[in-house]
């Protein structure tokens, strides 16, 4: 009886320190840059001056993520299944999407994301590593490099 109550005492405290972690992000965060570090280490802008984005973190391990540059093209055409090549470039390079499930690590400085989907289709189905900082109501992270070596840094405020 003693060692049941021990195993059922372990699993739960494994089980609320996880949320616990996880639960320290929870909520709704604005994006307030999309920024870009270039291989010779100039920063700029990778999404304009004033990206739009949303980032939100579910007590229960959901995420959803939207980024978007405010200049983007419209379709001349007003048809989005009859845009010219150039606009679907436009579109497609002017945002940053995905959802799925997360684990944040604050210990480590970590979260574990599980993509789902992804306005990047590579990323479909992938688990990505992004290591963090947290500053009171400030976060930010920075993706892998990019083939050509620049490193994307996203950094959000917490909504109130």
């Amino acid at each position: 009886m003693k060692r049941t109550i021990l195993i059922l005492s372990v699993l739960f405290l494994m089980t609320t320190s996880t949320l616990a972690q996880t639960n320290s992000l929870a909520g709704t965060w604005m994006l307030t840059a999309a920024d870009v570090i270039k291989p010779e280490g100039t920063r700029t802008q990778d999404y304009g001056p004033e990206p739009h984005g949303l980032l939100i973190f579910t007590p229960d391990g959901h995420y959803m993520l939207e980024i978007y540059r405010v200049t983007r093209v419209k379709f001349s055409d007003n048809d989005k299944f009859h845009g010219t090549p150039e606009e679907y470039k436009d579109i497609f390079l002017g945002m940053s999407c995905h959802f799925g499930t997360y684990v944040a690590d604050i210990e480590k400085g970590t979260i574990t994301f599980k993509i789902d989907s992804a306005s990047f289709s590579n990323w479909d189905g992938t688990t990505q590593v992004r290591s963090f900082t947290l500053k009171g109501d400030e976060l930010s992270w920075r993706v892998p490099a990019r083939p050509d070596g620049s490193i994307p840094v996203s950094t959000f405020k917490r909504a109130r």
